[in-house]
């Protein structure tokens, strides 16, 4: 007959048999942690693939854009700078030159002509705007005003410009009252139109009717026909 003592021996195997499955999941863990770790490297390296791959697309995107400027700049070695000869201020594609001298209307035209240009022709609001501002900026005071290329000698209350194309009735800055074709300065009346005003004009309106006969200073502009090209600039 067996004794308690051999019956507990007889159960210790059993017993230590259970330690082995703690094992197991401790090894089990371990493999988990390192399956993560290692795919959280795969990641990482795609990020950094994909990063690679990106900077190196902008690298070549940013070199054709450098090879795009650089052919631009040897088309632009062939054609006409955008800057006018000396005494000349550029402005919307044109050169415009604002005299110190004064001289009757008809002198005047010659001189621009002279200059390679005519009286200044204003086609658009933003020319008018530009006109004025530096009109206003160079004037020592009220009558120091410009010629510009509008005329009706050749039919009373016809403006025509000096190139004989019709004023566009509506694009015109005739101050109020104006024109008035004044004849006290001169019985033939005012036949040619003056621009500026010392203070800012409303609405840009700053155009007088005045006697041709009569000197001021002038607008003169060209296009770029007359301008300094880049190889001599």
């Amino acid at each position: 007959m067996s004794h308690p003592q051999d019956y507990r021996q007889a159960e210790a195997p059993t017993s230590q048999q259970h330690l082995v499955p703690r094992g197991g999941s401790k090894v089990t863990s371990e493999r988990v942690a390192l399956f993560l770790l290692s795919a959280l490297l795969a990641a990482a390296a795609i990020v950094i693939c994909r990063l690679s791959f990106d900077n190196l697309q902008n690298k070549k995107s940013l070199q054709t854009l450098r090879d795009e400027h650089e052919a631009m700049k040897r088309n632009l070695t062939d054609e006409p700078c955008q800057k006018c000869e000396e005494g000349w201020d550029l402005h919307g594609g044109k050169c415009y030159y604002f005299s110190t001298d004064s001289l009757p209307w008809y002198l005047s035209r010659k001189q621009c002509i002279d200059q390679h240009g005519d009286l200044v022709k204003i086609d658009s609001r933003e020319e008018q705007t530009f006109l004025e501002l530096k009109v206003r900026e160079k004037m020592n005071e009220d009558e120091d005003k410009f010629w510009i290329g509008l005329t009706d000698s050749e039919t009373e209350d016809t403006w025509l410009w000096a190139d004989g194309s019709p004023l566009d009735t509506s694009l015109t800055f005739w101050l109020s009252g104006e024109p008035d074709n004044w004849t006290v300065e001169d019985p033939d009346g005012e036949d040619c139109a003056r621009m500026g005003k010392t203070a800012r004009a409303r609405d840009l309106k700053c155009w007088f009717d005045k006697s041709c006969k009569l000197p001021h200073r002038r607008i003169c502009e060209a296009t770029f026909k007359m301008c300094l090209r880049c190889s001599s600039a």
